[in-house]
């Protein structure tokens, strides 16, 4: 089972080194590339003034963000969430900067799980293109009309379906062939059962005109068709 974690974040601003803080942290979870409805959501009073700019591009402001908790408060539980996950990231080294600088500050663990820069796996397989959230959604046709404002949650639920694309076009059923595979490989005992079949079939939604109309069509084929093989 491989268990990933499209991960976005909202901030004060661009850089803890100058006094931003997180505000909000958004994660989907994914097994073997699957979206599982299990997310992880919250909102961080930042102890410190809202910059103008920042409101203007997620619209969480100093009220708002008042009774929320503190990030050393919740850090625990979002630690618990992602454990040792692959974290799915657009544009990582931002997003991680403000996570392992308030991990710090809180005192708790850093992250050191491996990272997934959709931003460098967009530019790989469409060099000289725009890569930002907006632009591969209209690329894979993907709806992101809600997003008039950037939310943490959200942007992590387009996030994981323009991940799939970048990997292969939500082939999922691919993924999880080949865990199966890796699976006997690996010596697992795997129960496969057989499809249960109707303890009465289903009537037929064809009338005896039809079948005999069918069946004269069929005597006037050629001898090696197939249909003429099977009515004898």
């Amino acid at each position: 089972m491989k268990r990933e974690i499209v991960l976005d974040t909202e901030t004060t601003g661009l850089s803890p080194a100058t006094g931003d803080r997180l505000v909000e942290i958004g994660c989907v979870e994914l097994i073997n590339h699957i979206p599982t409805g299990s997310n992880y959501h919250v909102y961080c009073n930042p102890q410190r003034d809202m910059p103008e700019e920042a409101f203007k591009v997620h619209g969480l402001g100093n009220e708002f963000l008042a009774d929320k908790p503190l990030f050393k408060d919740v850090a625990d539980d979002f630690l618990d969430f992602v454990a040792d996950s692959v974290l799915v990231i657009h544009n990582a080294p931002f997003d991680m900067g403000f996570l392992q600088a308030e991990l710090e500050w809180a005192s708790k663990r850093r992250l050191e799980n491996e990272v997934i820069d959709t931003v460098m796996l967009a530019r790989k397989k469409h060099p000289g293109a725009r890569v930002n959230l907006d632009a591969l959604c209209r690329h894979y046709g993907i709806d992101n009309a809600r997003r008039t404002l950037h939310g943490a949650l959200l942007d992590s639920e387009i996030l994981a379906e323009v991940y799939l694309e970048l990997i292969g076009g939500r082939q999922v059923g691919l993924s999880l062939a080949a865990q199966s595979q890796s699976d006997e490989e690996a010596g697992k005992t795997i129960k496969k059962e057989a499809a249960r079949q109707r303890p009465t079939p289903l009537p037929s939604r064809l009338s005896e005109d039809q079948i005999q109309r069918h069946k004269d069509f069929v005597l006037h084929m050629n001898d090696e068709a197939l249909w003429a093989k099977y009515w004898s």
